[in-house]
């Protein structure tokens, strides 16, 4: 399923969603629902991005999604978005739950996350738990992979480290201003983060989940990433981890590539799609 050679170009969707195809022409929609104008016809992987994630790091996730028979949908929060929840990482939520609710996926869908790309998630399923189509949306999802997943905990670490990353002295300014941040705004940012991360470890979506973390990681810790796993084991979600020794934030698939890869393709052979059951059965 190799697609053409080149780079893939990426189609802006919405001011935070872009879609990653190989298809000549890109996909219509109607502007207020989100609903594509003809029904996708292969997966859709719905990428959860990291803070300051570039589209030409993206491209390189889109390369081995597209390879595989995928189609790819990013979203992206930026850091102001995520300390604003309210006028922020909400209303982009809003957006990825219009769009899942108003589009089939006879597919199937998996989710693959970054880092604070858990939070964002994690919005989106307060509205879906609060939306009487959310349970079936739930279903679409076949799969779900967490790479450097960010505890909501760490957002103090996480953001400076994105947003500064070269710069140790001023990392350690914000760092304390949004604990402050945090301490203060308790009503309009920090009460939907402790919301959102409870439903996030608590009530996922049902479906089998691969994390992807490193001992060195000061943001998607190995010991939150266990705990969750420990959490999600007692749910009923079927969960792997997987821990390098030493790997950077968001890195692991440039560090560990090939191992990266075996892990991913293993993981989505073993889910539900009815890609993977078709070819089972020739």
């Amino acid at each position: 399923m190799a697609h053409p050679a080149g780079p893939v170009e990426p189609v802006r969707f919405t001011k935070n969603m872009t879609f990653f195809s190989n298809r000549k022409q890109s996909y219509e929609k109607d502007n207020h629902t989100l609903r594509l104008t003809e029904t996708l016809d292969k997966p859709l992987v719905f990428i959860f991005a990291w803070l300051q994630a570039s589209e030409k790091h993206l491209a390189k996730y889109a390369d081995f999604y597209l390879d595989q028979g995928f189609e790819m949908l990013c979203v992206h929060i930026t850091p102001w978005q995520l300390v604003w929840p309210v006028n922020g990482s909400q209303k982009v939520a809003a957006d990825v739950v219009k769009f899942l609710t108003n589009n089939a996926f006879p597919e199937g869908i998996v989710i693959h996350g970054f880092s604070v790309g858990g939070y964002l998630w994690g919005e989106c399923l307060v509205k879906l738990h609060a939306d009487p189509a959310g349970k079936s949306v739930l279903a679409k999802i076949r799969g779900q992979v967490w790479d450097s997943l960010a505890d909501i905990t760490e957002i103090p670490v996480g953001v400076p480290h994105a947003v500064l990353p070269h710069n140790p002295t001023l990392q350690g300014v914000l760092r304390n201003y949004i604990n402050y941040h945090m301490k203060l705004f308790h009503e309009e940012a920090t009460q939907y983060y402790v919301k959102c991360t409870h439903l996030f470890h608590y009530e996922p979506a049902q479906c089998p989940a691969l994390l992807l973390v490193s001992k060195t990681d000061p943001v998607g810790t190995e010991k939150a990433n266990n705990r969750l796993r420990s959490i999600w084991e007692s749910v009923g979600v079927k969960t792997s981890l997987k821990c390098w020794d030493k790997s950077p934030h968001v890195g692991h698939f440039h560090k560990h590539r090939e191992e990266y890869i075996d892990l991913l393709l293993a993981h989505l052979r073993a889910l539900d799609l009815p890609m993977y059951n078709r070819k089972a059965k020739l």
